[in-house]
């Protein structure tokens, strides 16, 4: 039987790097997708011989490059894809508070307000919705090459449970990982896809600005092997879905959601979704925008 093949995106370095790493050591073969060619490389090249590690340039804000490094992946493991970790992010590219509007910066030719920059909203969010679309369409195509069940991770953020007020942006993407996770999860875990993510708190990444690194208390971090602890419970458990898992400093810890309000909110929540399916089996397609 063939090795179980994996995908991570942002895999060059940090969070990305040490799960790559750690999944090679399980004797999975690792697809290190990564923007910057120099890290990517570099990353793919740690991993050990090119069996058991290709480096594919992947820029996750961009549908067509995703859907290249899935179909790249799937025929490079032999037809067969396992697990993917969709843990690729980057900050607000634009700053929402901006206290000086130029005019002949902020209008377009027609004098309308230029939009502000969301690629991280792209990236953060847009692209694990995206990479869960294309990971579901090969793992179905993986029962012949001895595959058919997936776990799929994203990187949420501890932002997506509580705030980071200096970046509203990456903290809507988080908050919409966490909620994403927690709808799909239930549903596709029926089909043996696992759907789960992450929520670290502070991590040394390349994300984080230097300026940061050199002031941050060494208490208040949380170790890469911490990520390392709940990867390990969620390739363990075939059954565990839709978990969202919070990493601060040495533990992991599962967070649910908040309690329902009410008996009536419970209910809209819970009893009321089997109307909703009925309703939406009727609708042979949704009204398009």
């Amino acid at each position: 039987m063939s090795k179980p093949v994996g995908i991570v995106t942002g895999a060059g370095s940090g969070i990305g790097l040490a799960v790559a790493t750690h999944l090679v050591s399980k004797g999975y073969r690792v697809v290190i997708a990564e923007l910057n060619p120099t890290t990517g490389a570099q990353a793919a090249s740690s991993l050990g011989s090119s069996d058991d590690a290709l480096f594919v340039q992947t820029d996750v804000a961009s549908y067509s490059s995703q859907a290249r490094l899935f179909k790249q992946a799937y025929e490079w493991g032999g037809n067969r894809l396992d697990f993917c970790h969709a843990n690729a992010g980057i900050d607000d590219r634009q700053m929402l508070y901006d206290v000086e509007d130029k005019e002949e910066e902020e209008l377009d030719a027609d004098g309308l307000v230029k939009p502000l920059n969301t690629k991280s909203m792209q990236v953060n969010l847009e692209a694990v919705i995206q990479g869960l679309w294309l990971f579901k369409h090969y793992v179905r195509r993986s029962k012949a090459a001895g595959g058919g069940k997936g776990k799929f991770v994203a990187t949420a953020s501890a932002a997506g449970l509580y705030v980071m007020t200096t970046n509203p942006q990456y903290t809507a993407s988080k908050y919409g990982v966490v909620g994403f996770t927690r709808a799909a999860g239930p549903v596709l875990v029926n089909e043996g896809i696992t759907v789960n993510c992450i929520c670290p708190g502070f991590i040394p990444t390349n994300l984080c600005p230097p300026e940061i690194l050199k002031v941050w208390p060494e208490e208040h971090m949380t170790p890469l092997s911490t990520a390392l602890k709940a990867m390990d419970a969620f390739l363990d458990d075939d059954t565990m879905s839709g978990q969202t898992v919070e990493l601060s400093q040495d533990k992991i810890y599962f967070r649910e959601m908040v309690d329902w309000v009410n008996e009536s909110q419970k209910w809209i929540g819970t009893e009321s979704l089997s109307i909703w399916e009925e309703a939406y089996a009727k609708v042979p397609e949704k009204a398009g925008y």
